[in-house]
């Protein structure tokens, strides 16, 4: 248990750093661990517009120190914060399509 702790924290503490690298925009070193390389690439794979990709690496960034401490045992991919983001404005329930909008006359083709 211990040592899975200090392999999450370290790995939290490696985090942490990639993303203040990107956040600067400046990379300073050349070797990778297999998933921060894996993180590199979805990110970039995300194609996120440069006027707003700081702002949600910091969000992406948090939300990874949050479910780290919370017990996750490898941070969570951008492209799976995102998607999480979506669906948490998604409606908590479907309308019926039987169901007739209201105020909007129906129409017959």
């Amino acid at each position: 248990m211990l040592v899975e702790t200090l392999s999450s924290e370290a790995q939290l503490n490696r985090f942490n750093r990639l993303m203040q690298e990107l956040i600067r925009g400046n990379m300073s070193r050349n070797t990778f661990q297999r998933w921060e390389i894996e993180i590199l690439l979805d990110i970039d794979a995300c194609q996120i517009r440069e006027p707003v990709k700081r702002e949600t690496l910091r969000r992406y960034q948090k939300a990874v120190q949050r479910a780290m401490e919370r017990g996750a045992p490898t941070p969570l991919r951008l492209s799976e914060y995102l998607s999480g983001k979506k669906g948490a404005g998604a409606p908590t329930s479907v309308p019926d399509p039987a169901e007739k909008p209201p105020n909007i006359p129906e129409t017959r083709l």
